[in-house]
């Protein structure tokens, strides 16, 4: 199942994160992503303000050769990367979602950033599709 929201675009896959995890990790070296931050929000909130949630981590990914051309074109660019990729439990099934890159660049006035954005976004889609081609 497809989920998509104005910002967002992933899919529901059966199974934990911890099962799920490694599989996005691969679809996304595929497309020349590696990670480089994990944010375990469920450990996170509990350990600052005592909330119990359901399991979700961001990772951060990032492709270094798209994030340079970016980099170049406005270094200001930093404060909208890496590309965050969300895996959050419901239920049985994990929901992987990925940070919609024409949405966040969209932001950015250089027009050099559009087709970066564009190449980050097809990459992440076929990541995203590799997933659901292999369930």
């Amino acid at each position: 199942m497809t989920t998509t929201t104005r910002y967002t675009f992933g899919t529901h896959l059966a199974g934990s994160i911890g099962e799920i995890r490694p599989r996005v990790e691969a679809a996304l070296a595929a497309e020349g992503f590696g990670v480089l931050t994990v944010i375990d929000v469920q450990a996170t909130m509990k350990a600052r303000i005592g909330i119990d949630r359901p399991p979700l981590l961001i990772l951060g990914a990032c492709n270094p050769p798209l994030a340079h051309r970016a980099l170049e074109a406005d270094p200001s660019v930093g404060a909208l990367l890496p590309c965050n990729v969300v895996l959050r439990e419901d239920g049985p099934e994990t929901i992987v979602e990925a940070l919609d890159p024409l949405a966040v660049l969209g932001l950015v006035e250089e027009p050099a950033i559009k087709p970066i954005a564009e190449e980050a976004k097809a990459r992440l889609e076929r990541a995203i599709a590799a997933l659901e081609a292999d369930r």
